[in-house]
């Protein structure tokens, strides 16, 4: 720690010398910008022009040929070519792109002076009157860049995090590099965290793009395909996370190219990046549909046995709680039974208000973690939790039935909770020589159906207790027209629409006794993690991000750089104050607010929740305090409120929701003096008199806003977002937090210290504690928290990155095929991968050729290829293996392939081959996500067989790709084969073309019986020739280089698609 410091102090922090780095590139954009006062409007608004093509003069040849290589995908071209045109495409698309950065490195300081520059004449016109309209309300310009914003503009195009205190114009900064890196014309987005933000950036900073010749678009929510495509296809984009998100989603569900309305993904600037990339990761974006399946009802079945469970749990641990009472009073040589008992009424109740009012009691909390420690460590904790209905741990989020809440849910039918080993039982009745084919697969459709109900049971029951035991009304969510909405723990919001996953939401509307939404399935989903990271360059600004550093470089690889600010900051944070109870905290908090409001400084209050906003609230109404609320119930006042909570002696009282986005302009009277002293920068020198003043101003703040905290968040960001509200651009301020043991950090992770330095120091009831160490460890609390949740984070990307891989491999198929790329080697490859598993069905290597079973050969090959094969008995005869029989049965479906070609024509054929092809990918792709989320919700049960969750979900959903691959590939050339031409004749009208399944026909050998077929297998007379497709032969070496035969490398990774 010691050394760290040193070097610190030696060298600087990271972002410092970042900051010495650009430094240089800062003086020469001021150079220019200098120099661009004499340039007319249209010779600065020409440079853009220059710009452009000095990019184009170093990129055309490289452009040229990339031109030309997705033009000859879209040709047939001679096999294993295909492969190796993409892996050239690729190659020089990453070659353009490095090539652009380095030509825009190169002209960024003469961009960023243009940006500058236009600035200052749009400030001009200003002073003249002209005004912009930004979402309907006339604006003056006054905004030009400050060194430190174009040190932060910079660091955003380096693809980095610029992390600027709040009030800094982080709005204006993200200009600069939007507007370089526009240049190269492949559009560039700017993602904020909400619509009308989007708009109104958009119209304010689009004065700047216009001004320099460049478009700008932005993405509405009600904005329909047409709209959003032209937005798209403007220079710079503005939108929200989900508009971007969804928009994705939408692309790769449209069945033709001009349906798409995205254009690539090559850079993006993220506001708020800490809000976005971390605390909303965790959310997927899902495009659903109605389930097949519904289990809805479950939930209501089981809600009133569950209800019953909870509340005997209550009765039980306050009994416990009451024996343990009584035993400490009788005696100290029954500590250790009543330390028992506190224990099991922790694990089974850790929020009973009767115990954490006990646990404050001197020595208690110590005694209840000692006993469980013990318990803990000598394995023996399930003797304590047998006594319990169910065993609750905050911590992990997780619940558990014991034996006796499985008896008391259900006390007639137990087995509901046994899940049987399918693949024990499968293996048993397929070892039992007494049952039928048809009798082993009816037994298994049972096991089948049983597991899947008890699944769904114990699945339904468990969330059900979640919703009952973890989560509280109007703190995690709401009910508002019969309807439960979540209300985000970052921000305070409504997120109407949002809905908990795995059942979770169910089991809230079943506890609420609302109504029971259907379940619904997903068609296509991606979390905002993999969604940001397909960014060729990502940056991102925010006030907060040095506290989650080493996620944003572990998950994204972006690094954080601290911008200094423009003025020096005069907020004074005061220390912790720390109560027992929440009782006494929210009596000072009133206190504290009904001085500061005599004194006319406005206050603003910060809340972690609903419930305790409203009960502040209450308290300031009996003190006949006028106040503000700003909360999920109340967010439609949201921008009345703000605009009125710097006013003089103006009291708010906010949940998170007022801690981004926000700029509380102070009003009339509210700072006192012309000159702060508080981190004086002024050229006079201060008198003792000036001194012994800033003394007083540091002790006790006399104006600006005032910050009150009641209760620390799990991230420390949240809290400095909520500090950053007072103290903007060089205004007074002051904040301070106030705490008490009940509150759910301190009782989770504050640990025994806190309690037991409180026990030293004999804090009584109503007395509060400022004590270093009590604030050293509410940040080590915090630490811990957050470490905590970005383990959780990083575990779900790892089984997300799953998905994610095979959706990138789905969707670049589908974009392909959207692209007009020749699919006829496509759909070769697809009839090997068929040929191949009617080899295998026909190969016997214990039986001579003759012998094989080619009757089963001939209907699979009939099922796909709507035609009989023509096999000679010579050609029978001379096959020695299975890869020769392969070659043989390629032949016929090759024949076939081509017979079908010729009589649709090539016109016809490309459309139907894409149509089909889009239509089983989507449907398929649709049934896979449908697995995969039923295979996630079971696997963590893989632990309680000594198996890594992990490990087994990766191998499942790895074999249900393979499956779905497979699937597609036989689907797909099915109905291709299957597919006819129909004339629809209609009196006067042109015949249209009309696409339609059909029973087999092809041939007309379709129609014979297959027996008829089986005597048509071997025709007399001269032995036909076979056609040969110019093609690497399955046990060549493969070309690769590997010394693999093909068939194990490379063949084998194309016939998985």
């Amino acid at each position: 720690m010691f050394l760290t410091s040193l070097l610190r102090k030696l060298f600087g922090t990271s972002s410092e010398r970042e900051i010495r780095k650009i430094e240089p590139i800062v003086r020469e954009i001021n150079g220019y910008y200098e120099a661009y006062h004499g340039l007319t409007d249209d010779a600065l608004r020409a440079k853009t022009d220059e710009f452009r093509a000095r990019i184009k003069a170093r990129t055309g040849e490289i452009q040229n040929e990339l031109d030309s290589v997705t033009a000859a995908l879209k040709t047939e071209l001679p096999p294993g070519e295909r492969e190796r045109y993409f892996d050239r495409k690729k190659e020089l698309e990453k070659e353009l792109f490095e090539t652009e950065q380095a030509v825009l490195w190169e002209i960024l300081p003469e961009a960023y002076a243009c940006v500058k520059e236009a600035c200052r004449r749009l400030k001009l016109r200003a002073d003249k009157g002209e005004t912009i309209n930004v979402v309907g309300i006339p604006v003056r310009w006054d905004m030009i860049p400050f060194d430190c914003q174009l040190i932060g503009a910079v660091v955003l195009h380096q693809g980095k995090i610029a992390e600027m205190a709040t009030g800094e114009g982080k709005t204006l900064v993200a200009t600069m590099p939007l507007y370089l890196n526009a240049l190269p014309g492949h559009g560039v987005h700017l993602v904020t965290v909400n619509d009308y933000l989007a708009r109104r950036d958009s119209e304010w900073m689009g004065a700047i793009y216009k001004f320099l010749g460049l478009t700008v678009g932005c993405l509405q929510n009600e904005m329909g395909k047409e709209e959003r495509k032209a937005q798209y296809n403007c220079d710079i984009t503005y939108g929200t996370n989900n508009e971007f998100g969804f928009d994705y989603l939408r692309d790769n569900m449209a069945i033709r190219l001009e349906d798409q309305v995205q254009r690539g993904f090559y850079y993006a600037i993220v506001d708020e990046v800490d809000s976005v990339l971390i605390d909303e990761a965790r959310t997927p974006l899902i495009i659903s549909g109605p389930a097949g399946t519904s289990y809805s009802d479950i939930y209501k079945e089981y809600n009133a046995r569950v209800a019953n469970l909870v509340q005997k749990q209550t009765v039980l641990v306050n009994q416990k709680i009451a024996e343990a009472e009584k035993l400490l009073e009788e005696s100290d040589k029954n500590e250790e039974k009543a330390g028992e008992l506190l224990v099991q009424a922790k694990r089974g109740a850790p929020k009973n208000k009767r115990l954490i009012k006990l646990s404050h009691e001197p020595g208690i909390k110590k005694l209840i973690d000692r006993v469980e420690l013990t318990y803990l460590r000598d394995k023996k904790i399930h003797l304590l939790d047998a006594d319990l209905l169910y065993v609750i741990d905050e911590h992990e989020h997780t619940i558990n039935l014991t034996e006796k809440g499985r008896k008391l849910l259900s006390p007639n039918n137990p087995e509901i909770f046994v899940l049987p080993d399918l693949a024990e039982e499968y293996n048993k009745i397929d070892s039992n020589p007494a049952l039928s084919l048809t009798e082993r697969l009816a037994l298994k459709e049972r096991l089948q159906r049983v597991h899947s109900e008890r699944s769904v049971t114990v699945h339904a029951i468990s969330q059900l207790l979640k919703a009952y035991s973890l989560f509280e009304k109007d703190v995690d969510y709401i009910v508002s027209d019969g309807k439960v909405i979540i209300v985000d723990e970052f921000t305070g919001r409504l997120m109407p629409g949002r809905r908990y996953s795995d059942g979770l939401h169910q089991a809230l509307e079943a506890k609420e006794n609302v109504r029971v939404e259907h379940e619904t399935q997903t068609f296509a989903t991606i979390t905002l993690q993999n969604y940001f990271r397909m960014y060729k360059k990502l940056a991102g600004m925010t006030g907060t991000a040095m506290t989650e550093a080493t996620e944003f470089y572990h998950i994204y690889r972006l690094e954080v750089v601290a911008i200094p600010t423009n003025k020096p900051v005069r907020r004074i944070d005061y220390d912790d104050l720390i109560y027992r109870t929440k009782r006494e905290k929210y009596n000072a908090v009133i206190e504290e607010i009904e001085r500061l409001h005599k004194e006319g400084r406005p206050v603003l209050v910060g809340t972690v929740s609903v419930e305790t906003s409203e009960t502040l609230s209450r308290m300031l109404k009996r003190k006949g305090i006028p106040h503000s609320v700003l909360n999920a119930k109340h967010h439609q006042k949201e921008a009345e409120i703000v605009a009125l909570a710097g006013q003089p002696g103006a009291v708010t009282i906010a949940t998170n929701m007022a801690g981004r986005g926000t700029d509380i302009k102070l009003g009339p009277g509210v700072v006192k003096c012309e000159q702060c002293l508080i981190n004086y920068e002024g050229k006079k020198t201060l008198t003792a008199e000036d001194k012994a003043k800033l003394a007083e101003c540091i002790k006790d703040v006399p104006c600006g806003l005032h910050i009150i905290g009641t209760e620390r968040h799990e991230a420390r960001r949240i809290d400095l977002q909520l500090r950053g509200r007072a103290g903007r651009q060089g205004d007074p301020g002051s904040s301070k937090f106030y705490l008490s043991l009940e509150d759910d950090l301190m009782r989770l992770f504050g640990s025994v210290r806190i309690a037991s330095i409180m026990d030293r120091l004999g804090i009584k009831e109503g007395e509060v504690i400022k004590h270093p160490l009590v604030t050293r460890a509410i940040a080590q609390a915090q630490k811990r928290v957050e470490a905590q949740n970005f383990a959780i984070r990083k575990h779900l990307l790892e089984y997300d990155d799953v998905m994610n891989r095979q959706r990138e491999v789905i969707y670049t198929k589908r974009q392909r095929i959207l692209e007009g790329e020749n699919l006829r080697d496509e759909y070769l490859y697809m009839i090997e991968s068929v040929v191949d598993s009617i080899a295998k069905k026909i190969f016997n290597p214990k039986l001579p050729p003759a012998d094989w079973n080619w009757n089963i050969g001939i209907t699979e090959f009939r099922r796909y290829f709507s035609t009989v094969p023509i096999f000679t008995e010579d050609e029978i005869k001379s096959i020695g293996n299975e890869d020769e029989l392969y070659d043989l049965v390629y032949r016929e479906a090759v024949n076939a392939f081509e017979n079908k070609e010729k009589r649709l024509g090539k016109e016809i054929t490309d459309k139907i081959e894409r149509l089909i092809l889009l239509a089983t990918i989507d449907e398929n792709w649709k049934e896979h996500l449908y697995i995969l989320d039923g295979l996630r919700e079971g696997i963590t049960l893989q632990a309680y067989g000594q198996k890594d969750p992990l490990i087994e979900y990766k191998r499942e959903s790895f074999d249900a790709f393979m499956e779905l691959l497979e699937r597609i590939n036989s689907q797909a050339i099915e109905r291709f084969f299957r597919t006819e031409i129909v004339e629809e004749r209609r009196p006067g009208l042109r015949a249209p073309l009309k696409v339609v399944h059909t029973s087999v026909s092809a041939y007309n050998e379709a129609s014979k019986s297959a027996g008829a077929m089986a005597q048509k297998q071997i025709p007399s007379g001269e032995k036909q020739r076979p056609i040969r497709v110019q093609k690497i032969g399955r046990n060549d070496p493969c070309p690769c280089g590997s010394g693999k035969k093909y068939k194990h490398c490379c063949g084998a990774r194309k016939g998985a698609g």
